[in-house]
């Protein structure tokens, strides 16, 4: 994903910045601890598409 796109986008409920984990394919909102799926290419930014982060799932700081 390009760090241009990475820089524009937020998460859609808290407005806080997302980090890329690009293992998992996912931009992580650390404030709602929420991963919305990166499809083809393309974030899905919808609440009900979201993983919700385990207590235990470490995040990555990827750029």
């Amino acid at each position: 994903m390009q760090t241009r796109l990475l820089d524009l986008l937020v998460c859609p409920l808290c407005k806080g910045r997302l980090h890329l984990n690009a293992e998992h394919t996912e931009l992580v909102c650390r404030a709602d601890r929420l991963a919305f799926p990166v499809r083809d290419g393309v974030p899905v930014m919808l609440e009900a598409e979201a993983r919700v982060l385990a207590d235990t799932e470490e995040i990555s700081d990827n750029p």
